[in-house]
C-alpha cells in the first residue's frame, strides 16, 4: 500500500505544471523506492510524464550516489539491462535517464560514459532499433553538452547518424555534435545548419519544436551539477 501511494505521489509530482520548481521534491522521497516507480513512468505513452521521468531518475540516482554509490551503480545497471537483448524487453527511456544521471553525476559519468557510447559502435553494444537510436542520441547528446570531455573521442561514431534519413536522428546526432567542437563533424555539422526539418527535443524541462538547423548550431543546454 505504501508503495502505492508513492507511486501516485511521484506522477503527481510528474503531473505539475510547475514541474521544474517542485522537481527537488522529488529527492526528498526515499530515494531506492522512488527509483522503481520513475522506471515505470519512463515507460509512459504520455510524452512529458516520460521525459519528467527521465528528470526525476537523474536527480534521484545522481543524489543517491552522494550517500550510496553502490546503490546508484545497481540502478545504472539495472538501464543497461533493459537494453540487452537478453532482458526481454525494449528498454524505453533507459538511454536517456543513463544520459540524465551522467550530465548530473560526474562519478557515475566517468564510470559508465563509455557503456552508452557502446550503444552506437558497430563493433560495441549497438542498438538497432531505430527508435532507441533516437534515445541513446539524446542521452549522449545530454552528457556531451554537460561533459563534453568523456564524448569528445566518440566524434567519428555520430557521422552516419549526421546522415540519416530520420530527421529525429540527424537532428540529436547533429546537436551531440555541436557540443564537441570536433574537426571530423564539423562540415557535416556546417551543412546540417542549413537542415530546416522540424524536431520535437526535450530541453532545459521543455518539449519544444526546434529544426536540425537550430540543433546544428546549439552550443548550450542544462549543465552538469556533481
Amino acid at each position: 500500500m505504501i508503495i502505492r501511494q508513492l507511486k501516485k505521489n511521484i506522477l503527481k509530482l510528474l503531473s505539475q505544471k510547475d514541474f521544474e520548481k517542485k522537481s527537488e521534491e522529488i529527492c526528498r522521497l526515499p530515494a531506492k523506492q522512488a527509483v522503481n516507480p520513475l522506471f515505470s513512468f519512463l515507460y509512459s505513452t504520455d510524452e512529458i510524464i516520460k521525459w519528467r521521468a527521465v528528470t526525476g531518475m537523474g536527480l534521484v540516482v545522481s543524489n543517491l550516489a552522494g550517500h550510496d554509490m553502490e546503490s546508484a551503480r545497481v540502478v545504472m545497471r539495472r538501464l543497461i539491462w533493459n537494453l540487452n537483448d537478453e532482458s526481454g524487453g525494449i528498454g524505453w527511456g533507459s538511454p536517456e535517464a543513463m544520459g540524465e544521471i551522467m550530465a548530473r553525476n560526474s562519478r557515475l559519468a566517468e564510470e559508465y560514459h563509455n557503456i552508452l557510447i557502446s550503444y552506437i559502435m558497430e563493433d560495441g553494444n549497438f542498438i538497432e532499433h531505430e527508435i532507441l537510436q533516437r534515445g541513446v542520441l539524446w542521452g549522449l547528446g545530454r552528457l556531451a553538452h554537460a561533459r563534453p570531455q568523456l564524448v569528445r573521442d566518440a566524434a567519428p561514431l555520430l557521422l552516419p547518424y549526421m546522415k540519416s534519413e530520420d530527421a529525429i536522428i540527424r537532428g540529436l546526432a547533429a546537436w551531440t555534435a555541436g557540443a564537441l567542437d570536433s574537426q571530423v563533424t564539423k562540415p557535416l555539422t556546417e551543412y546540417l545548419v542549413n537542415d530546416n526539418a522540424k524536431i520535437m527535443i526535450f530541453s532545459e524541462g521543455q518539449l519544444t519544436e526546434r529544426s536540425v538547423s537550430q540543433l546544428a548550431g546549439s552550443t548550450s543546454f542544462e549543465k552538469g551539477e556533481k
